[in-house]
């Protein structure tokens, strides 16, 4: 990490916690440690909800009302329950005849109320009988023993299985999912993107980990209507399967800024002046437990950085990998165009040479010879669709022939032939404009030659240009070569 630092710290500068914790902090709809901040005001008549689901109600509150709900519950129901031992003794008046051995009791060794207390406590524990016991001669006693036995198993299955819930949730787990302090907005693969990392604590896994992100923001509708706390999707590779993570190391998550993100039009000027905030939902089944936990957290327009990256984490030791968390929430600088990718893409599409205004003052010839460069450079498919159809009329003619008519060597043919060139090449009645200029174009260059038809028989005669006839009429057409011989002919 020495060396890493050594790099980056001759060119960047680094940004620490303390340049992130130095700026405002404003209101927000999620805390950074993942609790919502919102609480729920003028239920009226629908706050007997709760007690319709009380378990879960219990679950929910805090540990300081959890203990306090459990040492009353079972305090009060311990003194309720040994109070009817000591009702049930009262009005048999075993209290009074306790000490005679003659006497038969309901529940012997029972005299007062702490007594009676005790065995209660002696019953519900089941710690077992010793001096104090259950005759069979108190019908009432042995449905009291029945009623407190099952009252106390449902009382310890509520209560205990309440407490063992609250103590189990996956809540504490997501303690060890760490999220980095601020995110960051730079090019990666020549693309914008918002970034942010995640890192895991423990060595125990989060099964099928997966990553979503909403984006917060307030925003008028075109009909008037306002929306405050807008929620809208944040793409982080929900397509490409990248949002399902293996979390084994530090991650870092990238939202790349296209058309359809809601950060086409963020430039890094315009980002002083919005107000959105960034939720991130991570959830996963815990490894241990097979729970299901969930980690949230947030940021505002305040905590996203433009122009910077994440320092790296990673090196590799003897035999592992080593993760350095004290770098986790650093950052540096890198060079970023200011501008949003709407800006960038209307700036490319003005540089372009296809969408540059068309200037009148050049010729006809001028601007068919910048189509032919272009043609050349292999841009022939970003051409017009009616420059695209001139184009592929111009190829349909016999290529040998275009090459006849405009080069040197081809000069030996005579003038008949080209027109007859002319003839065969198809041609129909609805030809338009642009193909009958290259027809008269080809008639005129033939016209042009400066050599007759008895000009080129006496060259064929000639055995200086035999040899050279010869290969020419090797690489004619069929059609040319039965046409030269019916001329000469």
């Amino acid at each position: 990490m020495s060396a890493v630092r050594r790099k980056f710290g001759d060119e960047y500068q680094a940004v620490g916690p303390a340049r992130c914790s130095a700026r405002r902090e404003r209101q927000r709809f999620v805390d950074k440690n993942g609790r919502c901040n919102v609480q729920h005001g003028n239920l009226g008549g629908e706050s007997s909800r709760y007690l319709s689901d009380l378990f879960t109600t219990l679950v929910d509150l805090k540990w300081r009302w959890n203990l306090l709900i459990f040492l009353l519950t079972y305090t009060v129901a311990w003194l309720v329950m040994a109070s009817m031992w000591w009702g049930i003794a009262y009005l048999r008046g075993d209290l009074h005849q306790a000490h005679d051995d003659t006497y038969s009791p309901c529940v012997a060794n029972v005299y007062n109320f702490p007594s009676a207390f005790l065995f209660f406590i002696e019953t519900e524990a089941t710690i077992g009988y010793g001096h104090r016991y259950i005759t069979e001669r108190c019908p009432e006693g042995i449905v009291l023993f029945l009623f407190q036995s099952l009252l106390g198993s449902v009382v310890d299955a509520f209560l205990i299985g309440c407490m063992f819930i609250k103590m189990s949730q996956p809540k504490k787990r997501a303690e060890t999912l760490m999220f980095s302090r601020a995110a960051v907005i730079s090019q990666r693969d020549g693309r914008l993107c918002l970034m942010f990392r995640v890192g895991n604590l423990r060595n125990s896994h989060m099964v099928s980990a997966q990553i979503r992100c909403k984006l917060i923001k307030s925003r008028q509708t075109p009909e008037g209507e306002f929306l405050p706390l807008d929620q809208c999707e944040l793409d982080v590779g929900f397509g490409t399967g990248a949002d399902q993570l293996f979390l084994v190391s530090p991650l870092t998550i990238c939202h790349e800024i296209t058309s359809e993100s809601p950060f086409f039009c963020l430039s890094q000027r315009s980002l002083r002046s919005e107000q959105f905030e960034i939720v991130v939902i991570l959830e996963g089944i815990v490894e241990t437990t097979g729970m299901t936990c969930q980690a949230r957290t947030s940021y505002t327009e305040d905590e996203v950085l433009w122009g910077h990256r994440f320092l790296p984490v990673m090196s590799l030791e003897n035999g592992f990998f080593r993760v350095d968390y004290s770098q986790f929430h650093a950052t540096f600088e890198v060079p970023t165009p200011p501008y949003s990718v709407k800006e960038q893409e209307e700036k490319l599409s003005l540089s372009s040479p296809f969408n540059s205004p068309v200037d009148n003052n050049k010729t006809r010839g001028e601007q068919a010879c910048l189509l032919d460069c272009v043609d050349i450079a292999g841009e022939k498919d970003k051409l017009p669709f009616k420059l695209q159809k001139i184009s592929s009329r111009k190829e349909s003619l016999p290529q040998r022939a275009l090459r006849m008519s405009s080069s040197n060597t081809e000069k030996t043919f005579s003038t008949g032939d080209l027109l007859k060139i002319q003839e065969i090449s198809p041609s129909s009645e609805g030809e338009d404009r642009d193909d009958r200029m290259q027809l008269k174009a080809s008639e005129i260059s033939a016209e042009a030659l400066p050599q007759s038809a008895s000009d080129l028989e006496l060259h064929r005669i000639s055995p200086s240009t035999g040899a050279l006839e010869v290969k020419l009429e090797d690489n004619l057409p069929a059609k040319l070569l039965k046409m030269n011989s019916d001329c000469l002919s």
